[in-house]
Parts: C-alpha cells; sequence; structure tokens
C-alpha cells in the first residue's frame, strides 16, 4: 500500500477523519450538513475574539496605514495557504482550516510585543508558565467566549483544541488531557508551515511598501533572487510590480518545497492512520534541509533589516509601557475591567483577569484605554 494513495473520501490514510476524532468538551448532537471540523471553523468566526484581530497588530501597529496586515489579514493568508497544502497533500482540508482561522486568537494588542510584555509582569506575579498566546487562545475558545447558554467558550472538538498546545512546543501540554509527547496531525503541522510561509512573504511585502526594505538588499539572498530571476522582465517592473511578483513566487517557491518535503516524509515513515503520526516525529511536516538554511537567512535578515529597526522599536516599547500602565490600573482597582473581568478576578486572581482583560483588547482599545484613565496618548 501507498501511504500517499487517497482513499474513497479523497484523503490519505495518514489525515484526520471527522468520523474518527474525539469529540467535545461538551457533547452535542451532530450538525445535518456540516461535517465536526466545518462548524469548528464556522464558530470561530463568528467568535468576538476572530473579529478583533481586525485592530491587532501584525508588524505595524494598527492605524499606521491602510494596507499594512493586520493580524486578520495574517489570519486570512494563513488559511489560504494552509488550505492549499492540505489539498495538494489530500489531507482534512476542513481541520487544518480551522486551526488555521483559530491559531492567532490568543494574541495580545500591539503582537508579539504585548506578548512579551503580559508574559514578564504575570511572571512577575508569580504565574510560572508566564503568557503564551497560543495556550491563551486555548483559554479563549475554551473559557472566555460567551456565546452559549449550556457551556463556557465555544466547545471546539479535541482536534482544533489540541492544535494551541501544539503550536506552543512540546513541554506546554503537562498536566493536561492533551498527550504531552505526541506530534501534532498533519493538517495542525501544516498550519505551522503556512504561517511561516505567509509571514515571510507578507513582511517582506510590508516591509518594501513602508520603505524600511530596499528591494536591492534583499537581493543578497539566494531564496529571493529565485523567486524574481523566474519573472520574465523582472528588472524593467516598477517597483510595486517587482514586489508584488517577488512575494507571490516566493510563497510559490515555499509551498512547493513544503508539500515536496512532506510528501517524501510520509511516504518514507510509512504513515497510514493518524496515530502513527502522533507517534512519529514533530518533523513529518516540514521543508528541506536546504530551504530551512534559506528560510533561517531569510528569517535573520527580516529580524536586522525589519523587525529592529528603530521606528517600530520606538514603537512597541511605548505600547509595552501602556499595557503595563494599564494592567498596574486593573490590578489596584479590578472595578475599571467589566464585570466578566471582575469575576474572574474574584474565582482565579486578580493578575490572571487583568491578563485577559488586556490580551483581549485592539491596539485603539488599548490606547483609547491608556488616555481615559492617565489623560494622555
Amino acid at each position: 500500500m501507498d501511504p500517499l494513495a487517497p482513499r474513497d473520501d479523497g484523503m490519505i490514510p495518514a489525515a484526520q477523519r471527522p468520523e474518527r476524532g474525539s469529540g467535545r468538551r461538551h457533547p452535542e448532537p451532530e450538525h445535518a450538513f456540516r461535517n465536526p471540523y466545518q462548524r469548528d471553523r464556522d464558530r470561530i468566526i463568528h467568535a468576538a475574539s476572530f473579529r478583533r484581530l481586525e485592530y491587532k497588530t501584525q508588524v505595524f501597529v494598527n492605524g499606521e496605514g491602510d494596507n499594512y496586515r493586520t493580524r486578520l489579514t495574517h489570519t486570512l493568508e494563513v488559511a489560504q495557504i494552509t488550505r492549499t497544502l492540505a489539498r495538494a497533500l489530500h489531507i482534512n482540508e476542513d481541520l487544518a482550516e480551522a486551526v488555521a482561522m483559530s491559531h492567532d486568537l490568543g494574541h495580545t494588542p500591539f503582537g508579539h510585543a504585548g506578548e512579551r510584555l503580559l508574559d514578564k509582569v504575570l511572571g512577575e506575579c508569580g504565574y510560572k508558565e508566564g503568557f503564551n498566546h497560543n495556550t491563551h487562545g486555548l483559554r479563549v475558545v475554551d473559557f472566555l467566549e460567551k456565546r452559549y447558554a449550556a457551556f463556557d467558550g465555544i466547545n471546539l472538538t479535541f482536534e482544533t483544541r489540541e492544535a494551541f498546545i501544539r503550536h506552543a512546543g512540546r513541554g506546554r501540554a503537562q498536566d493536561s488531557e492533551f498527550a504531552p509527547d505526541d506530534a501534532p496531525l498533519l493538517e495542525v503541522a501544516c498550519t505551522l508551515l503556512a504561517d511561516d510561509i505567509a509571514y515571510l512573504a507578507h513582511d517582506i511585502d510590508d516591509g518594501l511598501y513602508s520603505g524600511m526594505l530596499r528591494e536591492e538588499d534583499l537581493q543578497s539572498l539566494a531564496l529571493w533572487r529565485r523567486a524574481t530571476e523566474s519573472a520574465p522582465g523582472y528588472e524593467a517592473m516598477s517597483a510595486s510590480l517587482k514586489r508584488m511578483e517577488g512575494v507571490r513566487r516566493l510563497i510559490n517557491i515555499l509551498a512547493g518545497d513544503a508539500i515536496g518535503c512532506t510528501a517524501a516524509n510520509i511516504r518514507s515513515l510509512g504513515f497510514f492512520s493518524p496515530e502513527a503520526v502522533r507517534r512519529g516525529p514533530e518533523t513529518a511536516a516540514g521543508f528541506s534541509d536546504g530551504m530551512e538554511e534559506e528560510k533561517a537567512r531569510l528569517k535573520a535578515f527580516l529580524y536586522r533589516n525589519f523587525y529592529r529597526n528603530p521606528k517600530l522599536m520606538t514603537v512597541m516599547e511605548i505600547a509595552q509601557e501602556k499595557l503595563r500602565s494599564l494592567f498596574m490600573v486593573y490590578k489596584a482597582e479590578p472595578k475599571k475591567m467589566p464585570m466578566e473581568y471582575r469575576e474572574i478576578a474574584d474565582k482565579q486572581g486578580i493578575d490572571r483577569a487583568a491578563a485577559d482583560y488586556l490580551a483581549g483588547m485592539t491596539d485603539r482599545f488599548a490606547r483609547e484605554e491608556f488616555a481615559r484613565h492617565f489623560g494622555k496618548c
């Protein structure tokens, strides 16, 4: 038997089938015409935390410009690439899409700068686990979303919920319902690959558009040269078209490598079930060794020339100070938080409640809250 040969349902043996899932925390009747993973995706799209991603930082703080990515547009790009990978590999597209759509629900305002700040302040308050946007995403869908009378959260399937823990990395599943040593399902792992592809490509796009990156500097990278050299008449194009052609061809190169490498791994490892995937190496879905090296050089370039840009760093440092100030306000005066978070404070502690409230904010609401409490922007 060939592990890459699709069965009658169009999926390979190692794909996660909805009828073989582990169910929901709160049992519900099956839907008449949507499978469980379709319902997961739909519940995520209707969640308030999903809508708020529109006003959360990807790289540029919301409001810097209408053409820059937000956390929501990033999520949509990840979902699109994820579906491409899943379809090419003949795994479960519905589960893969649900995981992609939910993967950043736990993100704070001001992107990773906000995450680092909350991790630091919770650590100072004695929370050994600190703050991680992946594990917080699980808290969002299990507890913080309020859409059903019968239970807290949106009651996603085990497989979609498990993805938050797998994305957080091994060791995060200790003392939980998720096996700590399991590798991610193929559908979950493909979302991680798509996340890498999406942010590398769109951060180059945004960096070039902003003027913080220069195309001539990108030409020092073999991966970018390979993308642009495949575009006929590249040198004669306008700067805008060069950016567009380079970015879309880069996505294609990365996606093609991921599909080819992952398919080869599935065959060589002989995966004939999702259980075999869970017991296998964490790198079953991935890029080729050569591509990993090229990606590492591209990431290092972006950190040097874009993410550490003094203008971006200054904005994020100011944002972190605003979040810290707000955290101290809510900790000292819980009544300044909405009732639902005061109830969390009564049951789980004020530090946890303040972090939950701050993590759910958008960039603009956090700035408005700071101005309301401190009288300045």
